[in-house]
């Protein structure tokens, strides 16, 4: 285990099985992957590539070594346990763009032994308000943006003692200034010894029912959990330089942004800017360096909305998939643009990658890829009997005698919907699929209403309820619809209250489509809207999605 190799220096790559069979009782993601490049840095046994690399619409960059992120993030963990007074797993709330101190701040967390929970910008008063109360955060970091609205609702917040500002010259009353209080911050720091299953992070997810669940990772389920997802599926080693796009505020960042391309010791790159705009990330990709480009089907499917053919990437060797499903035509379009073919993964929030296609395997368009160590997934029935290939049934991961590392730990505060997630000697992913004959799995759809837009995760329920508010709402339910750009959207059928029943049909549409954004983050509201009679219902009165899921997917 600690013999050093062409990619971590830490772990031995040699014998997957035992690397993860064999986890230390101790791990650091900070000091036992971070600061082991920084010494490999300082022997000259590492490529001069940056640790981080990263530009902005306006000409500014940040290239910081592994010496650099070593020492910045040092002085960072000690702004969080001493001006922000937090101890080991105290949990922060950081809510940032991509912005070079997320990535500060972050490490400055896994040193400090602080559980930080990272959330996206474009949530909505009530759903921070939502996080910090049922988190129990004492402190939390964002920006000026958004900083007026936790001012709006830290009276309600009984936990939350500390604000801090990343802000570059201005300041706030009631606020830190993280920019200060960095440059003041001492450089030393000896990293708090965390175990390997201490709380590390924690993701809140959305779900079918309620509101959305706190996912606990431990410091080894994605610290060394990512490994082969570096290794082999992303293929990476220190000369590389990978951009991976998604929001910070979801797991699929830390995939390509965080802990497996850092394990590789390569080049993690970023583009700041706040709204994907496909002409930018198509000129960055022509200017930089970046061997390695991962994102949602989403991403490509803009992308080639825009003339791929006619853009040189002459450093683009690998391009990756995940978040959702691929289609055969988008990977052979973009094959035949840019002469880089698509390889895919699949896992969820509360997993590491489950399935992919991983270096010198076959592409299978539309297939995920076969099963990734340490992960023995089967297609199962309800009873738990493996299916044959070819046939649809539950996606599932085989957790018995024993649960493989890189599954997440528990859903916090919540032991029923924890145990909920299995089934016999299986976790349930709550995915359906199948398995070819070559052990290949095919995404056929969530197995509840969970939809899936743009990589962007939304629960049915939450905009029911946001719907719900608004008076001219009797009642309504929300389900996927078929788009082919972002895959799926939100769409809302609606029964009218009695005094809205005249009212201008297109108008209250997009009132409503207003208010959803105002109630609920702007990612969620309905993009299509229908107004009903009435609603498809059990016997016992219970709205049937479903029914209205397959008319609107032809499948009824």
């Amino acid at each position: 285990m600690s013999q050093p190799c062409s990619g971590s220096p830490f772990l031995d790559f040699s014998d997957t099985e035992a690397l993860y069979k064999n986890v230390p009782e101790h791990f650091n993601f900070a000091h036992d992957v971070l600061d082991q490049w920084s010494q490999k840095e300082k022997a000259r046994k590492r490529p001069s590539n940056p640790a981080l690399w990263w530009v902005s619409g306006k000409g500014e960059e940040v290239r910081w070594s592994f010496e650099e992120l070593a020492f910045l993030s040092r002085k960072a963990a000690n702004v969080l346990s001493k001006a922000c007074n937090l101890q080991k797993g105290d949990r922060i709330v950081i809510i940032l763009p991509r912005v070079p101190e997320w990535w500060l701040i972050s490490v400055g967390c896994i040193r400090a032994g602080v559980t930080f929970i990272p959330a996206t910008t474009l949530l909505t008063a009530k759903d921070i308000l939502y996080r910090l109360q049922k988190s129990r955060a004492k402190c939390i970091v964002t920006n000026d943006a958004l900083a007026p609205l936790i001012d709006s609702l830290a009276s309600d917040c009984q936990f939350l003692k500390t604000r801090m500002l990343v802000s570059k010259g201005t300041s706030r009353e009631g606020w830190l200034n993280f920019h200060d209080l960095l440059n003041a911050a001492d450089g030393d720091h000896q990293p708090v010894k965390t175990r390997s299953q201490d709380p590390m992070t924690i993701y809140f997810t959305s779900g079918t029912t309620g509101y959305p669940k706190m996912v606990e990772h431990s410091c080894s389920s994605l610290g060394i959990g990512l490994t082969v997802v570096g290794r082999y599926w992303m293929d990476l080693n220190p000369s590389d330089v990978i951009w991976g796009f998604s929001d910070t505020g979801w797991i699929k960042f830390v995939f390509s942004n965080l802990y497996p391309s850092w394990i590789q010791g390569a080049c993690i790159f970023q583009h700041g800017m706040l709204q994907f705009e496909p002409t930018t990330v198509l000129n960055t990709l022509t200017k930089y360096p970046v061997t390695t480009f991962c994102g949602p089907p989403t991403v490509y499917r803009m992308l080639l909305q825009h003339n791929v053919g006619r853009y040189k990437f002459k450093s683009l060797r690998r391009c990756l998939s995940g978040g959702e499903g691929n289609s055969p035509e988008v990977m052979e379009q973009w094959k035949a643009q840019t002469g880089v073919g698509i390889r895919e993964g699949y896992g969820q929030t509360e997993t590491t990658m489950l399935c992919s296609t991983r270096r010198d395997m076959k592409v299978k368009p539309g297939f995920a890829g076969t099963p990734a160590p340490p992960f023995d997934v089967q297609i199962i029935d309800e009873h738990c009997n493996r299916l044959p290939p070819g046939e649809e049934g539950d996606i599932a991961v085989k957790i018995k005698p024993k649960r493989p590392l890189g599954l997440f730990t528990c859903y916090v505060d919540d032991p029923e919907k924890t145990a909920a997630t299995e089934r016999g000697d299986f976790y349930i992913t709550g995915d359906r699929g199948f398995m070819d004959k070559e052990g290949y799995v095919q995404f056929v759809a969530r197995a509840d209403d969970v939809i899936l837009s743009s990589g962007y995760r939304i629960g049915p329920s939450e905009v029911e309820n946001a719907l719900m508010e608004h008076p001219a709402v009797a009642e309504a339910a929300v389900v996927s619809s078929p788009d082919p750009v972002r895959g799926e959207v939100v769409k809302a059928f609606v029964v009218l209250s009695p005094v809205y029943q005249s009212h201008d049909k297109e108008q209250l549409i997009l009132e409503l489509q207003t208010h959803a954004k105002k109630v609920t983050a702007p990612y969620k509201y309905p993009r299509k809207a229908k107004f009903v009679q009435d609603l498809p219902k059990t016997i016992s009165g219970k709205i049937q999605r479903k029914e209205l899921r397959l008319k609107e997917w032809g499948k009824a």
